[in-house]
């Protein structure tokens, strides 16, 4: 059958199979899936204290984050205002100020998803499902705006070239972003829960969603690297504004790496022992916090770049 089981309460013995990410539980605090198994480790109790914990510091966390961003960001566009002609490529002035758009959308998700810790989702599935497709949306279309502006000048000048690429980058960031909405939902147990992943892991909707996350996270770093040490023009523009950019990279890069290892626990391709029930959550919980930072460390450090 069925099994909801609340975070709001520490679970003493493992019952489920699923693991926890931080964006599930920012929106709720339960679990869901079918088919769950009872897992029988030598008859020793899984203790996972992490749900409390995220309840206590979750908050407070989101709020910083959310009031740092705000201030980098407004920073970042004062300074794109006041020094027009000092942004060239890589770092045009028509890139960073969309970086800074995706940052800001970001940002603004994180007051209601901080409610929603304590006060449990009361806005309804189809505000829950537009949270999670307006979040990966920000996160994508930073991707793709950082890989363009890393290998072309397109973004030198404001021109219909750069204004075309523009509209295909946010566009084709939403249409990514889709599958998001459609494997994401509410659930009512003690209290109404928004979660990333209402259905099955092997569901087709789960799959696409994961393996476009993982071209964003992991595969796009690593062929824009390869691409930089392998063709001269590129290795020979590096400079630390380039990576001021990539910075957006490397706080996603270890949540990445967590949904790999995440998707192997939940389709049992990995066998895991009590300990790795007990501490994953943990793991990639604190990995995908720090790929929120990066709301107000990015424009902090593309502004600190450019006077640099």
């Amino acid at each position: 059958p069925d099994t909801h089981r609340s975070c709001s309460q520490s679970p003493s013995v493992l019952e489920s199979k699923n693991s926890l990410d931080l964006l599930e539980i920012m929106g709720n605090f339960s679990y869901y899936d079918s088919n769950v198994t009872s897992l029988d480790y030598d008859a020793a109790p899984c203790h996972n204290q992490y749900c409390p914990l995220f309840q206590r510091v979750a908050p407070a966390f989101l709020a910083v984050a959310c009031a740092a961003a705000a201030l980098c960001t407004g920073a970042l566009l004062v300074a794109l205002a006041k020094w027009p002609h000092a942004w060239g490529w890589p770092q045009s002035r028509a890139l960073v100020a969309q970086l800074a758009v995706g940052t800001g959308l970001f940002a603004a998700l994180l007051p209601p998803v901080a409610v929603g810790i304590g006060q449990g989702w009361w806005l309804g599935p189809g505000l829950c499902r537009l949270t999670h497709l307006l979040w990966h949306w920000s996160l994508f279309a930073q991707g793709l705006l950082v890989g363009t502006g890393s290998c072309s000048a397109a973004w030198c000048r404001w021109d219909p070239r750069s204004r075309r690429l523009a509209v295909a980058v946010w566009a084709g960031a939403l249409l990514l972003a889709t599958p998001a909405a459609l494997t994401s939902g509410t659930v009512a147990a003690q209290e109404t829960s928004c979660i990333r992943r209402s259905v099955d892991v092997l569901s087709p909707a789960y799959l696409l969603h994961l393996a476009l996350c993982l071209c964003l996270f992991l595969l796009l770093p690593a062929v824009l690297l390869a691409a930089t040490l392998a063709v001269p023009r590129l290795r020979a523009g590096w400079e630390p504004r380039v990576g001021a950019s990539w910075l957006f990279f490397g706080l996603w890069v270890p949540y990445g790496v967590g949904l790999v290892v995440d998707f192997l626990l939940h389709a049992q391709l990995l066998q895991p022992t009590c300990g790795t029930f007990e501490r994953f959550d943990y793991v990639l919980g604190l990995s995908e916090g720090l790929g929120v930072l990066h709301c107000c460390l990015g424009p902090a450090a593309l502004l600190a770049a450019r006077f640099y």
